[in-house]
């Protein structure tokens, strides 16, 4: 059991560590879990990194199924959706590289940040919600994955099977920590950039046969906008845990922001664009069409590499191991969110939590396979909404109430309850925010009154009246607390 007192940072201690312990260590386990690291072991300064764990994480298949969503579900044009994922995109990529700042900057993980806004004991709520969405983009990414080795043999080799072989290779990176996961994406985006443009090179003939369709509706932008925001803006659960080591003092936070938003942004456009093309050719191509219905995008990506003959079946397997990089982050931080849970959880080894997420996501992933195109669909729109609540909280935290001073964010305060906020009015802010957010929901189960007309808002409603609604409640909280 690891000793987590009242303030507590991270500390390197060799000589106190038990034989056993060190001997993983020194295999190359990430030591530290949650505990806040202080300036002088922040000394990492390849800060490239943060671009390259951005990148790799989100250059692989894992985007193609969402961009597909836009002209397969929502009917629109290839030229509509393109238009809409690349306004959204540099939107809203934003909030989640500027949240990832603080990392470099106080040494917090993302969900220690937020208990500064969230206090200790409510910030329970943003973080059960963060590793539910983070596991949901672990389970999608699994499934293309799976689907893609599925394909290669569907007599033999099983959906399920493919699911498991990604996810165990996945938890290996994931199980060594932020030193071997920075490695692994440092350079596995060669690969898979390769795998990506061979796949488009064979099978890229059948791209031009789109469907003709009316021009998008506002209705139809705003509702797939909402998908597309979906997807950057969970980011700001988690993407200070990638940066807690990097130095603070040696690169201006202006270029920290940058490497996180090309990271995000460079690999996302062109992928979600070339899944909207493949969307709407699949109607059109018989082939792909029979592929889709049965695995998915798995399937059509074997259809396109067919041309390549057995060196295709290669290249398919590169792209299903393309994943890796983005579920080998989302366990790592999933893991942690776990740590963060109770406070008796912060005793117990980070790579237990590894274990027991790998654990879950396997008959999670397996489950959702089933129906694995409504459930993208569901997940995205939905994460949308309390991912805007929670990324507006904590930059008008950072920005208005902190006056962008990272070093209000006192490390001694970070696991003691009464030197928080008591997270009454992040939480109240949150919840209120429903009340408009609900009318301008879009959903295949529901669409609210103010939807029917505009389309699905939610997210930006989210963000907005969430932020207008915390600043006089965090006023009346800092009065009452005397303390920020």
């Amino acid at each position: 059991m690891l000793t987590v007192g009242d303030g507590e940072v991270y500390e390197r201690q060799l000589e106190k560590n038990p034989r056993w312990y060190q001997r993983i260590l020194d295999v190359g386990f990430e030591e530290n879990g949650i505990k806040p690291v202080p300036p002088e072991n922040r000394t990492d300064k390849r800060y490239w990194n943060l671009f390259t764990v951005m990148f790799t994480a989100l250059l692989c298949i894992l985007p193609l199924p969402t961009g597909m969503l836009a002209t397969l579900s929502y009917g629109m044009s290839l030229r509509d959706a393109s238009l809409v994922i690349l306004f959204f995109s540099i939107l809203t990529a934003i909030p989640p590289a500027f949240m990832g700042v603080g990392g470099t900057q106080t040494g917090l993980r993302q969900q220690i940040q937020a208990r500064y806004s969230f206090g200790l004991y409510l910030a329970v709520i943003p973080l059960l919600l963060n590793a539910a969405t983070v596991t949901g983009f672990s389970v999608i990414a699994a499934i293309v994955g799976g689907q893609s080795i599925a394909a290669l043999n569907p007599d033999n080799v099983s959906l399920s099977v493919g699911i498991v072989v990604v996810c165990l290779v996945s938890f290996a990176a994931s199980l060594l920590g932020y030193r071997a996961i920075h490695i692994f994406n440092t350079w596995s985006w060669i690969p898979n950039l390769i795998s990506i443009v061979i796949a488009v090179g064979c099978g890229g003939r059948y791209l031009h046969l789109q469907s003709a369709v009316p021009a998008a509706t506002p209705s139809q932008v705003l509702s797939f906008g909402a998908l597309v925001a979906g997807y950057f803006l969970t980011f700001g659960g988690t993407v200070s845990d990638y940066s807690i080591y990097h130095d603070p003092r040696s690169a201006s936070k202006l270029f920290i922001f940058a490497n996180y938003y090309l990271g995000m942004f460079l690999p996302s456009v062109p992928l979600l664009i070339l899944g909207a093309a493949i969307g709407g050719a699949v109607p059109n191509v018989p082939s792909w069409n029979t592929a889709y219905t049965n695995l998915g995008i798995g399937g059509v990506m074997y259809e396109m590499l067919t041309p390549a003959g057995g060196f295709g079946k290669f290249v398919l397997v590169l792209l299903a191991l393309s994943v890796i990089g983005n579920i080998a982050i989302s366990m790592y931080s999933v893991a942690l969110n776990l740590q963060m849970l109770l406070p008796f959880f912060a005793r117990i080894h980070r790579f237990i939590f590894i274990l027991a997420t790998f654990a879950v996501m396997i008959p999670c992933s397996v489950r959702a396979a089933e129906a694995w195109e409504e459930s993208l669909e569901n997940f995205l729109a939905l994460i949308g909404y309390w991912a805007g609540c929670f990324d507006a909280v904590l930059i008008e935290e950072l920005v208005v109430f902190r006056k962008r001073d990272y070093a209000s964010f006192d490390h001694a305060s970070w696991n003691v309850g009464r030197r928080l906020p008591s997270g009454v009015a992040a939480l109240l802010a949150c919840v209120m925010s429903f009340g408009l957010i609900v009318p301008c929901m879009a959903e295949v189960w529901y669409t609210g009154p103010i939807a029917k007309t505009t389309g699905d808002i939610g997210f930006e409603m989210a963000f907005v009246v969430t932020a207008v609604l915390y600043y006089p409640l965090r006023w009346l909280e800092i009065k009452w607390r005397g303390h920020i």
